[in-house]
């Protein structure tokens, strides 16, 4: 664009004035070039004009600056303006030049030189970019509706000024219905309550970015973030069972561990911290429990000396509760369970005890051989009180100068005892069990998984109920009462759930199988499968699964069941396997017959030759169909679907046009045909049927008409019988045997007529 450098003014006496303005100069505006140009031509872009160019050619307009001469070119004579290359806005947003218009005798400047700028236009070609994903994310479980988890950011390198080709609208692709984003802000949100970590802790969020603001043929980038909950105390400490059992022998030491237990927590960390404690007071005198840090088990050790013989058994009331408690889930309950340990006290067998710690005997001395001296007294401390023997320490070295009977202890002398020798004599004494024999006992540990009996079928009457308990199963165990006494049953959590059965714990080791639907039927479905699983009550507790198979019977009014085994439903008929035999292989012999017969129905032909007065050459076609339903009622059509069975009551037409010549069979080979004479055929035909259809003593519709007449026109002659001379030992067929393989049979059936003729 440019300023004109004069003005016209005109004047009342009509010239003009001109007026001059003392400068001149080019003010330009910003020229636009669309990036990507893919065209063959060069881009168009604009155009440089001074007031001074005429039109003539006389001024040059010359470009510089960036990119000029390379990449914009301009035309020297018309100032046009093209770009040779394709742009792209991303790598340079515009291009500053300068214009100046030359005279091009002179070379001297026309217009003064000016700056101008070319911006290049943006199109949409940059799809949006998350330039920092994959993305890691935590939001706490059990949060509300709504909470934040994480914002994502898209980057477009688009013109955000220009278009929308830099507006983004966020989406989410995957993570439904777990969470929702914004699509303006790109924030990811929680959108469904209450998300347990215990069920499910880890999740896959696709969020995709499209610009155009989400129109149709915007592009689209897309991340991925992973997300995890975090876990709350929102699981209560929970024992496996209610009951435990432990046995302790009564040697146990005073502030040694003699068992533990534990209450299991789906919860981590600090949540799942349970501290342990005895709430009865008959459990907590005795025994004293502590909580693992590591493995959160209960360790109950013994605070005092056990005693078989004055207390054989202990209950101990266990508590566990969680130390972290979390008050927005208290309507969830108190976070603490309770268990039972029944402590059975294992009886040891002790030493005999002596009535008291040291004897002081005295003797005379010089007193013979034998002299009682004195006795000791033992006892077995155990319940079963068993008799005590005595004996003197052989190891003691030296001179033996006392014996003791070791039955009722009694000590004696061996020889005369000196006084002023050996003023003490110090003996030991030792008392012992009489059986008492060393032994091992060895103790059970929880190695053998609880099995449910699969011996015997479960019966299922037809007539079930749903709800209606079908059978109380029960398990065994090898392992002693201490690992073995409880049960727990459950089906299999994997496998999809039973449409026919149902399995309900009873919490006393047994289980019921209960119907879920109404009725079954034995012919549809005899037998079923029903998959149990089993765990013991044992530290720690295993487990097995076995298959149940469960039988479907019919039932009694009141659930007696009816036989219903295959041999059983035999035997109830009365037939044996002999009878049985015997009837399949008769019912196999009449199928058998059944089949050969059709099949010699279906394959019966009619003979290829009839009788020599039968013979019918001519087939006359009608195309009527037929009046279908009604022409059974009209007339009997058991001829018309057997014509062989209704040959004899068919009525003969065998006549054919009258005329002055007579047709018969040539002699031999060499005899000319005579010639019938002129007959109109077809209108015999047509006199033909005019009569069948005006009889009326025979069927309207279906009717066959039999004529004897051959035609005319064949070179060979006639070969019908009918009409024939009556000596046919006359005539000879050799020559039938050179028309053809077609005519050989004939030739061959015609001699050996002729031959019965002649016999």
């Amino acid at each position: 664009l440019c300023r004109p450098r004069w003005l016209l003014t005109k004047l009342a006496n009509g010239e003009t004035e001109v007026h001059h303005r003392p400068k001149r100069g080019w003010i330009w505006n910003q020229f636009f070039v669309l990036e990507e140009h893919m065209g063959p031509d060069a881009q168009y872009v604009g155009k440089l004009h001074s007031n001074s160019d005429k039109g003539d050619g006389s001024v040059r307009y010359i470009l510089s600056g960036e990119g000029a001469g390379t990449i914009f070119i301009i035309d020297e004579v018309t100032g046009d303006i093209h770009a040779t290359k394709s742009l792209d806005r991303e790598r340079k947003t515009h291009y500053v030049l300068h214009a100046q218009a030359l005279d091009r005798n002179t070379e001297e400047a026309l217009e003064p030189k000016s700056e101008f700028i070319i911006k290049v236009q943006d199109i949409n070609d940059n799809a949006p970019k998350f330039p920092d994903g994959p993305f890691v994310a935590t939001v706490p479980e059990m949060c509300e509706v709504g909470t934040s988890v994480l914002q994502v950011t898209a980057s477009d390198a688009d013109d955000p000024t220009y278009g929308n080709s830099a507006k983004i609208v966020y989406s989410i692709l995957q993570g439904q219905p777990y969470f929702s984003v914004d699509p303006k802000t790109g924030i990811i949100r929680t959108a469904l309550a209450d998300m347990d970590r215990e069920a499910r802790e880890h999740y896959t969020v696709v969020i995709q970015a499209k610009d155009m603001a989400g129109q149709v043929g915007g592009l689209s980038g897309s991340t991925t973030i992973n997300i995890t909950l975090t876990d709350v105390n929102d699981n209560p400490p929970k024992f496996p069972q209610k009951n435990y059992q432990l046995y302790v022998p009564e040697s146990a030491e005073v502030g040694k561990p003699v068992g533990k237990i534990k209450a299991n927590d789906d919860d981590l960390g600090v949540n799942a911290d349970i501290k342990y404690s005895i709430i009865n007071s008959e459990g907590a005198n005795m025994f004293s429990i502590s909580t693992d840090r590591e493995t959160r088990e209960g360790i109950i050790s013994l605070k005092k000396l056990l005693n078989y013989e004055r207390k054989k058994t202990y209950t101990l009331h266990i508590e566990g509760t969680n130390t972290h408690v979390d008050p927005r889930f208290s309507y969830l309950g108190s976070f603490k369970d309770t268990a039972t340990l029944k402590i059975t006290v294992g009886d040891v067998d002790e030493a005999p005890i002596f009535s008291m710690d040291y004897y002081i005997l005295d003797v005379y001395e010089n007193s013979p051989s034998g002299t009682e001296v004195g006795a000791v007294t033992a006892r077995d401390p155990d319940s079963r009180n068993s008799p005590v023997r005595y004996f003197m320490d052989s190891k003691e070295d030296g001179e033996r100068y006392f014996r003791i009977d070791e039955i009722r202890g009694v000590i004696r002398t061996m020889q005369p005892l000196d006084r002023e020798d050996t003023p003490w004599h110090n003996i030991t004494v030792m008392a012992s069990e009489v059986g008492r024999y060393p032994c091992a006992f060895v103790l059970d540990m929880n190695d053998n998984p609880p099995e449910v009996s699969t011996e015997e079928e479960v019966i299922v009457c037809e007539n079930s109920r749903p709800g209606q308990v079908i059978q109380t199963v029960t398990a065994v165990d090898k392992d002693d009462f201490a690992n073995g006494q409880r049960f727990s049953f459950a089906l299999p959590s994997h496998l999809p759930v039973n449409p026919n059965f149902t399995l309900k714990d009873n919490e006393d080791s047994t289980a019921s199988i209960i119907a879920r639907r109404r009725r079954f039927n034995h012919l549809t479905q005899e037998l079923y499968e029903l998959p149990v699983v089993v765990w013991d009550g044992g530290e720690p507790s295993l487990s097995s699964t076995s298959t149940l198979t469960l039988r479907v019977c019919p039932c009694q009014r009141h659930g007696k069941i009816r036989i219903c085994q295959g041999e059983a439903f035999l035997s109830s008929a009365g037939l044996s396997t002999g009878a049985l035999i015997a009837i399949l292989l008769c019912i196999i012999i009449l199928l058998a017959i059944v089949v050969l017969f059709v099949t010699l129905r279906r394959s019966k032909k009619e003979p290829l030759i009839i009788a020599e007065e039968d013979i019918r050459e001519n087939v006359v076609t009608y195309d009527d169909e037929g009046g279908g339903e009604e022409d059974t009622e009209a007339f009997d059509i058991i001829a018309l679907r057997n014509p062989a069975a209704a040959e004899e009551l068919k009525f003969r037409r065998d006549i054919r046009p009258e005329a002055r010549g007579h047709c018969s069979l040539p002699h031999n080979h060499k005899t000319p045909s005579v010639e019938l004479d002129e007959v109109d055929v077809q209108e015999f035909i047509r006199q033909r049927l005019v009569e069948a259809d005006m009889d009326t003593s025979v069927p309207p519709y279906d009717s066959l008409q039999t004529y004897a007449y051959e035609g005319q026109g064949s070179s060979t002659g006639s070969i019908s019988p009918l009409d024939s001379v009556a000596a046919p030992s006359e005539q000879e067929y050799n020559y039938l045997e050179d028309w053809g393989p077609e005519f050989r049979r004939l030739a061959e059936l015609y001699e050996d007529s002729e031959s019965d003729v002649t016999t």
